[in-house]
């Protein structure tokens, strides 16, 4: 790694946010892979242009992972070319881990971290603290979470190389899902007896909106794992429509 300078590595880290700024169907993720590592690429092969153009060519190619997560693939990839590892097993490499790292992307963070984080914010403010207070708790903790996750991503790969594999069974990150599972489950039911007893909630709007409550439970209890994502859509339009309506009046 010492062909790589400091510099080079932390500006991959930067464009390492935007690996899904060029996402397409053709390709998905790997043009942004590619901007990511040309800093890093621009060092590994400086005064072999033609070197240099083979490989952002080749990392350009499709590639698909979850964004947080990819950062393994990005600093386990610099390893690889750093070291003069041949084309095409970079290649192999970067399309035996890009499965692994989606699915346990999208267990860690869209179904657990995001939900659990969602679900602190809401119970403080439904608790009775300050709306900026509840915001700001959300994108402090989550933005902590993701930051470190992707930090952590991009030192363990430029650490491990093409053996990422035996950090990420040391991470353990199925047994961390589970635990962030856990906490939000528990912090469900913080925020729905909140909502339900609380001065204002729906014990004090009516049978009606206690019917619908129960109602909407019912649904998500036996559908709910097929309509999480248009759900999510549909409560994200209402609570913005909501605040809006209420800072307007």
């Amino acid at each position: 790694m010492s062909r790589v300078p400091r510099g080079a590595l932390w500006s991959s880290f930067a464009r390492s946010f935007l690996i899904q700024g060029s996402w397409n169907y053709r390709t998905m993720q790997g043009s942004g892979f590619a901007f990511a590592l040309l800093p890093a690429l621009r060092s590994i092969f400086r005064g072999r242009p033609g070197e240099l153009d083979a490989s952002v060519a080749r990392h350009a190619e499709h590639f698909n992972a979850h964004p947080y997560l990819s950062n393994l693939a990005l600093g386990a990839v610099v390893r690889l070319e750093a070291d003069g590892e041949d084309g095409d097993d970079v290649r192999r490499f970067k399309t035996a881990v890009r499965g692994p790292l989606g699915g346990l992307g999208d267990s860690l963070v869209w179904a657990s971290w995001l939900p659990a984080v969602s679900l602190a914010a809401l119970a403080l403010y439904w608790l009775g603290a300050p709306g900026w207070l509840a915001v700001a708790t959300f994108v402090v903790v989550y933005n902590v979470g993701h930051v470190g996750l992707r930090a952590w991503g991009f030192r363990t790969g430029l650490a491990e190389g093409r053996w990422v594999g035996r950090s990420l069974g040391r991470a353990a990150l199925g047994k961390w899902t589970e635990r962030v599972r856990s906490a939000a489950a528990l912090l469900l039911g913080v925020l729905a007896g909140t909502v339900l007893a609380g001065t204002g909630g729906l014990a004090d709007a009516g049978p009606t909106w206690g019917v619908l409550g129960v109602a909407a439970f019912v649904v998500g209890d036996l559908a709910g794992h097929r309509l999480w994502r248009p759900t999510a859509v549909v409560v994200v339009v209402v609570v913005a429509v909501l605040a809006t309506w209420g800072w307007a009046s």
